[in-house]
């Protein structure tokens, strides 16, 4: 089964946090992380995009949302809300709403900032709002994973964040990893057990 991981990622924090979703979601046996990417938008009208990226993960697609067992929503934190880019492509997703194809299937968010008080807990909020409309059944971290109590760093309940600093590209913390790694895996054992 698949799960999509699906993010947008301006200098690379949130692509990295992705990885390590991916890797939690395919150390479930029979499951496979699925990455995907947004291209930016533009208010240039002009503006256009290639249809596959130079590199990294390909453009998302509405089928890859519509086929996924399960989802792992990433974006980077602007002015404490998802970046424009991804909720553009949620917004395209009003086919899928109308027909019902994404209901109970489970889903987590998670997002990277300058700073610690950034919008780390707004943005993952405002990344659920639209997934409860679309039927999707978000969830977060427990605080059996210990490293929601001991990181200076970042991690909350409502998914794995990411201190990046201003302009320090900082990399994740070991605690930040692992609690990617967790969520992913989380994501994956329950998608499981819904198929």
């Amino acid at each position: 089964m698949k799960i999509l991981v699906l993010y947008y990622s301006r200098y690379g924090a949130v692509k990295e946090m992705s990885l390590h979703l991916a890797r939690g979601i395919e150390s479930v046996p029979d499951m496979e992380a699925c990455l995907r990417t947004v291209p930016p938008v533009s208010t240039n009208l002009s503006d256009s995009q290639l249809e596959v990226p130079d590199s990294g993960a390909p453009y998302a697609t509405l089928d890859d949302l519509k086929n996924c067992a399960g989802l792992a929503l990433g974006s980077p934190t602007r002015f404490g809300n998802m970046a424009a880019p991804l909720k553009y492509f949620i917004d395209g997703a009003s086919s899928l709403w109308l027909s019902g194809a994404l209901v109970n299937k489970p889903a987590v968010v998670f997002s990277s900032t300058a700073s610690l008080h950034g919008g780390q807990e707004t943005t993952l909020l405002s990344m659920m709002l639209p997934l409860l409309h679309l039927g999707f059944m978000v969830l977060g971290l427990p605080y059996t994973e210990s490293d929601l109590i001991h990181t200076s760093s970042g991690g909350t309940p409502y998914g794995p964040t990411h201190l990046a600093g201003s302009g320090t590209k900082k990399s994740l913390s070991d605690e930040e990893k692992r609690l990617c790694f967790a969520s992913g895996k989380r994501l994956a054992e329950i998608a499981k057990k819904l198929n």
